[in-house]
């Protein structure tokens, strides 16, 4: 069993899903993200329903790298070893490219690409030096292909996430360290608050729970929930792209 299991992007959303999810199972938690007072709050949530837990908590913003490792090789101390890291940290803004709007655009392609390989480097390192572990990158239904609109820079973002874990795994091969690239499809948290039209959209809890559970299965990949999202998969990866572009 994975016993100690850090989450990225912890203070709310899918994040903060998944830890109470894991802590239900009896799970120790080391969660991260910038907003502190989030974080406390849910520790001491988790911590009153479920006393036999561990649960540390530090500030991070992910796009400070060297932080990265530092609070990592923190946690790792902090519960004796990490049997799990999911990298889960990433925002959802997007402008449609070449309309002026190359700032928020970098923006979310360093903090969902250039952060999450400094996250990468550090997991893997700590993996490594235990000779164990399970690393989890938490990608998207839009890396599938690419998309028009407000989502080419983020669907390039979760692709370039999903190419890179498999590029992990290729290293790892015949190793005790598993690798796992989870793709959700609409779930509902604050990320898409605004959002419309948000076809086969599942609530938080019920997304959380079906990502802890195809978590824990430890697979190479996983389309989550299953239903109806491995076909929709099928069909991103198949269909043209002019037909493509009208469902997203």
């Amino acid at each position: 069993m994975r016993r100690n299991i850090l989450i990225t992007g912890a203070s709310s959303g899918l994040g903060e899903g998944m830890a109470r999810e894991f802590a239900a199972r009896g799970r120790n938690l080391a969660l991260c993200a910038r907003r502190t007072d989030r974080l406390e709050a849910l520790r001491t949530e988790l911590l009153s329903k479920h006393p036999g837990i561990q649960v540390s908590v530090r500030e991070l913003d992910v796009n400070e790298h060297e932080r990265v490792f530092e609070v990592f090789e923190a946690f790792a101390q902090d519960l004796g070893g990490l049997d799990r890291i999911i990298i889960n940290a990433g925002i959802g803004v997007g402008k449609r490219i070449g309309t002026g709007h190359f700032a928020t655009n970098a923006k979310t392609a360093q903090t969902n690409f250039v952060a999450a390989v400094a996250q990468c480097e550090a997991a893997v390192g700590i993996l490594r030096k235990q000779g164990h572990g399970h690393l989890v990158t938490i990608s998207s239904m839009s890396a599938m292909r690419g998309l028009p609109r407000h989502l080419t820079v983020y669907a390039a973002t979760k692709a370039g996430l999903a190419t890179l874990t498999e590029g992990i795994r290729a290293e790892l091969l015949g190793t005790p360290i598993k690798v796992s690239t989870i793709y959700p499809g609409y779930i509902h948290t604050e990320l898409n608050a605004g959002a419309k039209n948000l076809p086969f959209a599942v609530d938080s809890e019920r997304g959380s729970r079906a990502l802890v559970k195809a978590i824990e299965k430890e697979p190479v990949s996983a389309y989550v929930p299953g239903w109806p999202w491995g076909v929709v998969g099928f069909l991103l990866r198949n269909l043209p792209l002019k037909l493509v572009a009208k469902m997203s």
